[in-house]
C-alpha cells in the first residue's frame, strides 16, 4: 500500500476545514481584509496541529515540519477570483452532489491548500522525521499578480525543491509569460455610448457586460436585430438615462480565452457594427479593431507560437467607461520563445496611434524547467504509485507560483484530464473521486520530498 493512502484517515477533518475556508470570501481583487482572514485561518489551523508557523506581511506565510538545511515546499494560495453569476449552488458553500465537490476555490486553490496542510499532519502523525524541512507556503494574492510570493521571498529563503498544486496532471514544465496591461484615455470621447462596464478579474473572460447608450427608436430596433444574429444573449431595457443593454457570455480562465465567450468584446462589436466606432469613443474603437472577438492577437499584430509552449493568447478582461473613466484591462499569455518587449512595444505603438495610453500592470516571465531536474522524478514516482502510470510532461498558458521559484519547482495537479473543473467560472468543481486521488498523490509527493 502506498503511503499516500493515509490521507484518507483525515477525510472528515479535511472537508470540515475546507468548508470553513471556502466560506471566507477571499476575493483578492475586491477585499484584502478577507484574503488576510483566509490566510490567518489556515495558518491558525496549522498552529493548532503543532507546526511552526510564520506570517509574512498580510499576504503570505508558512507552516513547517522537520529540520535541516534544505527546504522542500508545497505552495498554494487561499485567494480566489470573483464568484460571478450562474452558479447552481452557493459559490461560498462547500457542496457535494452527484459525485462532485463544488465551491469557489475547491480546485483553485483552497482545496489543494487544505490537502497540503493535512499532508504535513500525516507525516507528523506517522512519526516520519524528514531529512529536510517541509514547508507548506500559503499566499493570499496569487490571483492579482503573485506579489505575495515576492513579499514572502524577500524575507524567506527559496526552497531546494517545490511544487504547486495549481494546474493539471501530469507535470507542468513550461508556463507561458504573462503580461497584464491597462489601456486608457484621459477622458471618454464617445457620444452615443454613455457607460460601459464588464468583468472583475483581468485573468478571467467576462461573462457579463453592460452598456448605456443614447439612441433613437429606429437605431434601437436595428440594434436588436444585430444582437439576435450574434453570439451571446442580450437584454434591452429602457430607462430615463437611455437604453441599457445587458450582455451574457461565458466565463473562462484567461489562459484559455477561446473556451469562453467574451461578453465585453461581443457587445462592443455589436455596438460598433450598429453605430460605427467613432461615436463609441477611441477606447472602444481600439478594442473592436485591435482585439475584437479574436483570442490569438492577430489583429494586434502580435500573434506568435512555438512548439514547446503553444500560441499567444489575448483576453479582454475588464472594461470601465463612464464620465470620469475610460480604461480596459487585457491579459496576454505569450510563448516562452517570444520577445516580451517587442510584444509590449507593438501594442503601445498601436494604442498611442489612436490617442491611448498603455501601462504595464504586471509582467511574469515564462517558466521552462529542465525535464531532468530532481523534483520531476520525485513527482513522477508519486503519481505512478497512486495512478499506476507515469505522468506526461506538458506546458500551459496558466501562471502559477512555480515561476516565482527560480527554476526550483513546477506545477503538479490537482485537475485530471477530462474532469471539467470550471475554474474562474460558475460551478467550479471536481470529481469527488479525483479530489481524493489528488490528496493521495500530494501526500506521496510530500513524503518523497522529505526523503
Amino acid at each position: 500500500m502506498n503511503f499516500g493512502n493515509r490521507i484518507m484517515n483525515y477525510k472528515e477533518d479535511i472537508l470540515n476545514d475546507l468548508g470553513e475556508l471556502i466560506a471566507i470570501k477571499s476575493v483578492s481583487c475586491e477585499n484584502a481584509a478577507e484574503t488576510e482572514k483566509a490566510l490567518d485561518y489556515i495558518l491558525g489551523r496549522a498552529k493548532d496541529m503543532g507546526f511552526a508557523v510564520k506570517k509574512t506581511g498580510k499576504v503570505a506565510g508558512h507552516a513547517e515540519y522537520g529540520s535541516g538545511e534544505e527546504i522542500a515546499a508545497v505552495l498554494a494560495h487561499v485567494d480566489v477570483v470573483p464568484s460571478g453569476d450562474n452558479w447552481s449552488i452557493d459559490p461560498f458553500t462547500l457542496t457535494e452532489k452527484d459525485g462532485r465537490l463544488y465551491g469557489r476555490g475547491i480546485v483553485d486553490d483552497k482545496g489543494p491548500a487544505i490537502i497540503a496542510l493535512y499532508c504535513l499532519k500525516a507525516l507528523k502523525d506517522s512519526g516520519i522525521i524528514p531529512k529536510r524541512r517541509i514547508r507548506i507556503i500559503f499566499g493570499a494574492a496569487e490571483e492579482i499578480g503573485m506579489n505575495d510570493m515576492e513579499t514572502y521571498f524577500s524575507e524567506e529563503e527559496y526552497p531546494t525543491m517545490a511544487f504547486t498544486p495549481d494546474s493539471d496532471y501530469g507535470i507542468c514544465v513550461c508556463e507561458k509569460g504573462i503580461m497584464q496591461l491597462e489601456i486608457s484615455s484621459a477622458t471618454h470621447d464617445g457620444t452615443i455610448l454613455t457607460e460601459f462596464q464588464s468583468g472583475g478579474a483581468v485573468n478571467a473572460v467576462p461573462s457579463k457586460a453592460y452598456a448605456l447608450v443614447d439612441c433613437t427608436e429606429s437605431e434601437d430596433n436595428r440594434l436588436r436585430r444585430f444582437a439576435d444574429a450574434k453570439p451571446g444573449e442580450y437584454d434591452f431595457i429602457y430607462t430615463m438615462d437611455g437604453l441599457v443593454i445587458f450582455a451574457k457570455g461565458r466565463a473562462a480562465h484567461a489562459s484559455v480565452p477561446e473556451q469562453g465567450l467574451n461578453s465585453a468584446a461581443h457587445l462592443i462589436r455589436i455596438l460598433a457594427d450598429n453605430f460605427g466606432e467613432s461615436v463609441l469613443g477611441s477606447l472602444c474603437g481600439f478594442i473592436d479593431n485591435a482585439i475584437g472577438t479574436q483570442t490569438n492577437g492577430e489583429a494586434l499584430g502580435i500573434a506568435c507560437c512555438d512548439e514547446k509552449s503553444g500560441a499567444l493568447t489575448v483576453n479582454l478582461g475588464r472594461v470601465d467607461i463612464g464620465e470620469n473613466i475610460s480604461r480596459a484591462l487585457i491579459d496576454i499569455r505569450y510563448p516562452v520563445s517570444a520577445d516580451s518587449s517587442a510584444i509590449f512595444e507593438e501594442i503601445k505603438k498601436r494604442a498611442e496611434s489612436e490617442g491611448l495610453q498603455v501601462k504595464l500592470m504586471n509582467h511574469e516571465p515564462p517558466l521552462s524547467a529542465d525535464s531532468d531536474c530532481p523534483i520531476i522524478s520525485i513527482l513522477s514516482d508519486a503519481y505512478e504509485s497512486v495512478i499506476g502510470v507515469k505522468p506526461e510532461l506538458y506546458s500551459t498558458g496558466g501562471g502559477t507560483y512555480a515561476r516565482t521559484l527560480n527554476n526550483r519547482g513546477v506545477a503538479f495537479g490537482p485537475a485530471f484530464p477530462g474532469d471539467e473543473t470550471h475554474i474562474h467560472d460558475a460551478d467550479e468543481g471536481i470529481s469527488t473521486e479525483n479530489f481524493w486521488k489528488h490528496a493521495q498523490i500530494c501526500l506521496q509527493a510530500v513524503k518523497n520530498m522529505s526523503e
